[in-house]
């Protein structure tokens, strides 16, 4: 099979090595992660395998509903996990963050699988489902840091944007700033990895297909697709995001409805 060396369980079991390391440093420096890396750990290993068997059967079965489920899914579950990490219940943000993420995250993967690798059907599983992956975990983690970093910069500088108002600035003048920062804040990790790439490190998808013996010149292509994909649908997510969720954090009156805690 083209080389593919196959891990076996107790190859595979040896692997948790690294978690241990994780778990002794957590320990003995008391950084307080012990818990979070073993849910980590174990939600790592059951939700990899689930999706293991998943993909197995979708690409069996190669039907469009059923791939569109998986990507549904994996989106809503995006959408719980930034609800997780982003603590507010001032501001209703969840509803457009999903249905910003469900639009974008579509088109962007429906451009990539069916234009530019140009897979007939343009829901091929083997390309969409991975695609739609990739772009949903990159944006989600991009979208998180927006908006943490928009709704702690609206506390902690609630008294620079009201004085604004009250010199007679909108809503979109008096919070220019936070905008702007917190959209920058979730867009950096993409930028920067687009920096390193190839030169401090080898990607994942990169990384894959070589070790699964494809060409080294037709995995890069791949992955160079990969990187700007990924910069141009976190650009995208995160600026509609941003955008609905700022004008929510004040009312009908221009006023802020974002308090201290």
């Amino acid at each position: 099979m083209n080389g593919i060396i196959t891990i076996s369980a107790d190859q595979l079991f040896l692997a948790f090595v690294f978690i241990l390391i994780a778990q002794a440093s957590s320990f003995f420096y008391h950084l307080g992660l012990n818990r979070d890396i073993a849910v980590g750990s174990l939600r790592t290993f059951a939700q990899l395998f689930l999706m293991g068997y998943v993909l197995t059967f979708i690409l069996g079965e190669k039907n469009l509903y059923l791939t569109l489920l998986v990507f549904a899914v994996m989106v809503v579950s995006a959408v719980f996990i930034v609800k997780g990490r982003v603590k507010e219940k001032q501001v209703p943000y969840i509803l457009p963050t999903f249905l910003t993420m469900l639009l974008t995250y579509f088109i962007t993967t429906v451009f990539v699988s069916g234009l530019i690798v140009g897979t007939t059907p343009w829901w091929e599983p083997r390309y969409f489902i991975p695609t739609g992956g990739m772009v949903i975990g990159n944006s989600m983690s991009a979208i998180s840091i927006a908006l943490e970093r928009m709704f702690r910069d609206l506390r902690q500088q609630r008294d620079v944007v009201e004085m604004k108002l009250a010199l007679g600035a909108n809503y979109r003048e008096a919070s220019d700033d936070l905008f702007r920062n917190a959209v920058k804040a979730g867009m950096i990790p993409s930028i920067n990895a687009m920096m390193g790439v190839g030169l401090v490190f080898i990607p994942g998808m990169m990384s894959g297909q070589i070790l699964a013996g494809t060409d080294p010149l037709i995995a890069i292509r791949y992955q160079i697709v990969v990187m700007f994909m990924l910069v141009g649908s976190t650009a995208i997510t995160s600026l509609v995001v941003m955008l609905i969720v700022r004008k929510r954090c004040f009312g009908s009156g221009e006023e802020i409805l974002v308090t201290h805690r």
